[in-house]
């Protein structure tokens, strides 16, 4: 099929992931794509997640009063394009890529989202809390469990990435 897929370097796939950690916007994921010099339209990218590779958008408000809602995809969905792209280049079909991994990496990501959400809830009712012995045991809890489903997120993720990397080694073997 050619030459290695153009990549986005791991360290800014990270500093994405940091820097827009409550989602980011379709046009951003396309600026982003264009910047490293790698076609994805808006066009794929709905084709994406229609076909259940990548999550949907989620509105989320905008700050300010009557500013509306805007789409927003989890920041892992740049990393996660980037993996079906390179799939593609290998010459997995949709219907390999979706049985491979996929529906594995969008089940950890919504429990990422779900996990967010739960935390936030959290922070917010221990809020009131603060100045009270029992309020900073708890929000000493809340970080010590935030830590832990991070570490347990990011395991998932490394399982998920061997079995795609043993998935990718035997159809390489197969073709050969």
């Amino acid at each position: 099929m050619g030459g290695p897929v153009q990549r986005i370097p791991e360290d800014v796939l990270d500093r994405i992931e940091r820097e827009h950690a409550q989602g980011i916007t379709s046009s951003d994921i396309l600026e982003l794509f264009a910047t490293h010099g790698i076609k994805f339209s808006e066009a794929t990218l709905r084709k994406y997640v229609q076909l259940g590779l990548l999550p949907r958008s989620v509105r989320v408000g905008r700050k300010g009063k009557h500013q509306g809602s805007q789409g927003m995809y989890p920041a892992t969905v740049v990393r996660q394009v980037q993996r079906i792209k390179e799939m593609m280049a290998q010459d997995y079909t949709i219907e390999e890529i979706q049985r491979e991994f996929l529906f594995v990496r969008g089940d950890i990501e919504e429990l990422e989202r779900a996990m967010t959400k739960v935390f936030n809830a959290l922070r917010d009712a221990a809020k009131d809390r603060r100045s009270e012995t029992s309020g900073r045991a708890i929000a000493q809890d809340l970080a010590s469990a935030e830590s832990l489903a991070r570490e347990l997120v990011a395991k998932l993720s490394l399982i998920e990435e061997r079995l795609m990397a043993q998935a990718r080694l035997t159809k390489q073997a197969a073709s050969s």
